[in-house]
């Protein structure tokens, strides 16, 4: 008999619980998500399989299934359930579960401990784990949505495996809610209702890969359709959003991207904002469009503008820190700022040309001159042999040729005349008359 009131039970029916809650998988087969570490062969599915549990960091954002994971492996592993929250236990609540585990393991059975958002406890009460882990008396499981290399002290780290949960995908989302609505006994299956599966990926995009915010919408958005078939006026009651056409991996993703991207080139803010605006309430990943902007900063803008990098660096890591919707402004921000910036792709062109250089082209050896003589045998050898030192001559300019032989003179980046390549090219032209003395 457990010693405890909180293992793992079979899965009531209440229609009354929330959805998510009553859909939590009962078998790993289930499980939908995270093949990373649960695929066949992958290092938390071998540890399961082979029944060899060590204590566990689940790390990732909220509805990734932390929880869902830490139940069905007690169950698999015919382990006692012990849930604790950082934010209602404290030291002594603690002390009385240790005890009665310690006690569980004399009769031969193992407990799992899973403390939900263990970066809340601070280190006195994360302390109070550690001899019970290390004497194998309970196996821990803690789930967290901050950086356990900050949040959880380093005892604790080197005594657990930390895995990271990734968002769920809009079609794992998809799976989830398509699984919901047939099933009678625990989901929406009693109402009839059939979903488009655009429909149900679009509630995934809308939930940012969390599983229990998606459950929500859907059981919203069922109780307000009315018929057989779940509408998308009852999906935007239920998110106060417009469902907007967005396929995250079809053709309208890379329409709208590239309409960004063709606007921005352009110098046309405006629009620029507008297509910005449709990826955002699509749903379209913040990193992803930063990428992208951090590209075109790159690609169109150049050293006509050299600042334009780091305003889209400065924006990619204000989305990260911030996300959203407050790093959306830096993205609205970055995009006006690389449509009014002077353009260039000299840059861009230049390495095409040296690329198409090397990949048709000889390989040339390095001339001698150029070489490090890193030994005295190689010095004899010539290594080094006619270099010149800039630093050691006026302006940091000499006449030394750095190009193989069979390329001298060739050119490779011409600078426009707009924005600061106004000024390189000036610069360039300087310093070719210097070498030309």
């Amino acid at each position: 008999m457990s010693l405890f009131d909180t293992s793992p039970r079979e899965p009531e029916t209440d229609k009354k619980r929330p959805l998510a809650e009553r859909m939590r998988p009962e078998r790993l087969e289930e499980f939908v998500g995270q093949e990373h570490i649960l695929a066949p062969g992958k290092p938390l599915r071998a540890q399961i399989d082979r029944d060899e549990l060590s204590s566990l960091i689940f790390w990732g954002p909220p509805g990734v299934g932390k929880t869902t994971l830490a139940r069905l492996i007690a169950r698999l592993s015919r382990a006692d359930f012990v849930p604790f929250s950082a934010v209602l236990s404290g030291i002594k609540e603690i002390k009385e579960v240790m005890a009665a585990a310690e006690k569980n393991r004399r009769f031969g059975r193992r407990t799992v401990v899973f403390v939900d958002e263990i970066h809340r406890f601070n280190k006195a009460q994360q302390d109070a784990f550690l001899p019970y882990v290390e004497r194998g008396d309970i196996i821990l499981i803690g789930a967290t949505t901050e950086n356990p290399s900050f949040e959880v002290i380093s005892a604790l780290l080197s005594r657990a495996k930390v895995y990271s949960l990734r968002p769920l995908t809009p079609e794992e989302v998809a799976t989830l809610l398509d699984r919901a609505l047939k099933d009678r006994e625990h989901g929406l299956g009693d109402r009839g209702i059939d979903a488009p599966a655009d429909l149900l990926e679009q509630i995934g995009i809308y939930a940012s890969g969390d599983a229990r915010a998606a459950y929500n919408i859907l059981e919203l958005a069922v109780a307000a359709t009315e018929g057989s078939e779940l509408s998308r006026q009852s999906v935007e009651d239920a998110t106060e959003r417009k469902v907007l056409l967005y396929d995250k991996a079809g053709e309208e993703h890379f329409n709208l991207i590239s309409a960004l991207h063709k606007s921005v080139r352009s110098s046309d803010p405006d629009a620029a904002l507008y297509w910005l605006a449709r990826m955002l309430e699509a749903g379209e990943d913040r990193l992803y469009i930063a990428r992208r902007l951090v590209r075109m900063a790159i690609e169109d803008v150049g050293l006509a503008e050299p600042h334009a990098i780091e305003q889209a660096i400065a924006a990619q890591q204000t989305v990260h820190f911030l996300g959203i919707p407050e790093g959306d402004q830096a993205l609205a921000q970055v995009a006006i700022y690389l449509s009014v910036a002077p353009k260039s792709d000299a840059a861009y062109r230049a390495l095409n040309a040296a690329l198409a250089e090397v990949r048709t082209g000889i390989a040339e050896p390095v001339p001698m001159h150029l070489r490090n003589p890193a030994t005295s045998a190689m010095k004899g050898w010539g290594y080094g042999k006619g270099y010149r030192h800039a630093h050691e001559f006026e302006d940091a300019i000499t006449e030394m040729e750095c190009l193989p032989p069979a390329l001298a003179g060739r050119r490779f980046y011409t600078p426009t005349d707009r924005g600061s390549e106004r000024r390189i090219g000036e610069r360039l032209e300087e310093i070719q008359k210097k070498r030309g003395k």
